[in-house]
């Protein structure tokens, strides 16, 4: 039983962990820690902090970090050192930097540390993923992904121009915002071997980072040395809302749809594209099942699904992207090395 819950930010992500923190666990004591002092206790906690000796003298079994991801690793790394279970939001941090020195002190401390990249617990990506498995369309042989919204229009409520997502010195720019797509690539195809990239900001937004980045990428060839390669083009800038991934097989092609939870099938021009699988889920679901998985890691019952490696790796795919746009050439990711067993 869990009786001790820190959530570290309070931004949109920040309040919706700490209302399922409260939601799964009403009798914890959970306590938010936050960058700026506040007197003001937020709706579902029991106290608030503005530093972090007060937060660690709390003691607190689980921590969310929920803050921007420029600060993710000064925060996570004296939680580790203490033994605290770790969920972090992703990105894990806005560059590889100190993320190795992360990852071995949360194994050093027997810590869970795992990342929210939450889209690895819908279902209907869950099912794209077993139906490519299974060879429903042959051999993969492309992929078409692409993701973007008007970020005015992404969270209402506030000023999009002092948001996370519009600043640079808080990890914003849609490479690290909508890192989401280059995780569960990884999850679908594997390692990714280089990148060619273009970045740019192509929108008037009143922006300091990145609104566009269309990238090609290839993957690590497999035993019969072929290589998948696909696209992917991420935007802050379309004001049609979309999350599509497209995959050419040899017998016809499977998309899904991260809005409508929609995965489709075009088997010949005949008959079209066939609706195989539609879950239509509510906004906290993905949440929801991402908490009791790390839950689950730490009782002991399974191992984390979205581990600090595989947040690190993509990391280091930004990082290539980066260079790519400066030089203009294809680069090999390099992966950043650490010491873990």
């Amino acid at each position: 039983m869990i009786s001790r819950i820190l959530i570290i930010g309070l931004g949109s992500i920040g309040k919706r962990h700490l209302r399922i923190a409260r939601t799964l666990h009403p009798s914890a004591d959970i306590r938010v820690l936050r960058h700026q002092e506040s007197l003001l206790i937020p709706e579902y906690a029991d106290g608030i902090f503005s530093r972090m000796e007060h937060a660690l003298a709390f003691a607190p079994e689980l921590a969310v970090i929920a803050s921007p991801a420029t600060r993710h690793i000064s925060a996570a790394l004296p939680l580790a050192d203490a033994g605290v279970h770790l969920l972090i939001e992703k990105p894990l941090s806005a560059s590889p930097e100190g993320v190795s020195t992360l990852l071995e002190t949360s194994h050093k401390r027997g810590v869970v540390l795992t990342v929210g990249y939450n889209l690895r617990f819908s279902p209907s990506l869950q099912r794209f993923r077993d139906l490519l498995r299974k060879g429903v369309i042959g051999r993969v042989l492309s992929f078409r992904c692409e993701t973007g919204q008007y970020l005015p229009f992404w969270r209402p409520a506030t000023d999009y121009r002092y948001s996370v997502s519009a600043l640079r010195e808080l990890g914003g720019g849609v490479l690290l915002e909508l890192s989401h797509e280059l995780d569960y690539l990884r999850w679908l195809f594997g390692e990714v071997d280089w990148v060619r990239a273009t970045l740019g900001r192509q929108s008037t937004l009143e922006i300091n980072v990145e609104d566009t980045a269309h990238l090609i990428l290839g993957f690590m060839p497999a035993a019969d040395e072929s290589r998948l390669i696909g696209t992917l083009n991420m935007d802050f800038v379309r004001h049609d809302t979309t999350r599509m991934c497209t995959v050419i097989g040899e017998k016809g092609s499977l998309r899904w749809n991260g809005l409508t939870g929609l995965v489709e099938q075009f088997k010949d021009s005949e008959h079209g594209w066939t609706k195989l699988f539609e879950y239509q889920q509510q906004q906290d679901d993905s949440y929801l099942a991402e908490w009791h998985h790390f839950l689950n890691c730490i009782n002991g019952s399974v191992t984390p699904m979205i581990t600090g490696e595989d947040a690190l790796h993509v990391l280091d795919i930004i990082e290539a992207a980066r260079r790519s746009s400066v030089s203009g050439l294809q680069v090999l990711i390099k992966k950043s090395e650490t010491s873990l067993k």
